[in-house]
């Protein structure tokens, strides 16, 4: 249970499972997702390592200089499956093609988090090992229809149908799986609250 504190928690991204996961923790905070850094990484830039650099890269494209009081979380979620990259899909077609390629197989799900404030920033990440049953093209269809998997790295969410139906295994925190290690952001804001 966290004390109050008089400091102001900014969770610089829109996706409502990052907002439920960071209230669900028991901080109070805003969202403000104005940010002027494009998604892009070195081609060189280890599978690994994808997620800090974009997390990381978030935090200091954001729109305006932190005040004294101020820390601000940012985030990056990247499936991998095998050599192959997945981030959020662009079309039905990719979607289902990445969905497709999960299916019947085993693949990593990375979360980082960077928290900064104007002294300092702070980027770790957490991985989560993901198995899926082999989906049949029907169960992919309808999961695309019904969902919109569109802002979802990997084209899925694991709460919702299609992790109900399809994960029969993981290993790590759900929660790097759903987006936003936990675990990782209690301990980490704790410091930066001190």
């Amino acid at each position: 249970m966290m004390e109050a504190t008089s400091k102001t928690i900014i969770l610089g991204s829109n996706s409502p499972r990052r907002k439920e996961l960071l209230a669900a923790l028991g901080f109070d905070f805003k969202v403000d997702t104005g940010n002027s850094f494009e998604e892009i990484y070195d081609k060189n830039t280890p599978h690994d390592k994808i997620p800090e650099v974009l997390s990381e890269g978030k935090s200091h494209g954001f729109h305006r200089e932190l005040s004294n009081n101020e820390i601000l979380i940012t985030s990056d979620t990247l499936v991998l499956c095998g050599d192959q990259v997945m981030g959020k899909p662009h079309s039905r077609e990719e979607a289902f093609r990445m969905l497709s390629l999960l299916s019947d197989n085993t693949h990593k799900v990375i979360t980082a988090v960077t928290i900064r404030d104007r002294e300092r920033t702070v980027t770790r990440s957490d991985v989560a090992t993901v198995h899926f049953r082999k989906l049949t093209d029907d169960e992919i269809n309808w999961y695309i229809d019904h969902y919109k998997p569109f802002d979802k790295a990997g084209a899925y969410g694991i709460q919702e149908w299609i992790g109900y139906i399809g994960i029969d295994r993981i290993e790590g925190s759900f929660f790097t799986i759903m987006g936003l290690p936990v675990h990782l952001v209690y301990s980490l804001l704790k410091e930066f609250l001190l």
